[in-house]
């Protein structure tokens, strides 16, 4: 499953459109292209407990984010906020364009 290409990439500016975190936006840190899964900034927090590593570390429960199915993100356009894009090829090199107002992302 890892020769599969995804339209996403990360530090892409996306919108969750399905879960519990339905409409919230952030950037994705993160892709496993094996599970089909990304990590957004600030989405799908979940509760963690982490153990004591070093002794200037600090144990207990930590917030993180989860990883979420990547079918479930849109990606944004940063000019418009629209959530629909594109492919332009220009001087030979494949680019994604915003549908709308046509910016590159």
């Amino acid at each position: 499953m890892a020769d599969i290409k995804f339209k996403l990439r990360k530090d892409d500016l996306v919108e969750v459109i399905a879960g519990k975190d339905k409409g919230k936006q952030g950037k994705i840190v993160r892709i496993d292209t094996d599970k089909a899964r990304a990590i957004v900034a600030g989405v799908n927090m979940v509760k963690k407990a982490m153990k004591k590593r070093k002794q200037t570390d600090r144990g207990g429960i930590v917030d993180i984010e989860a990883p979420l199915a990547i079918s479930n993100v849109m990606i944004v356009c940063k000019k418009c906020g629209k959530t629909r894009i594109g492919y332009k090829i220009d001087d030979g090199k494949k680019r994604r364009v915003c549908r709308k107002c046509g910016e590159a992302l």
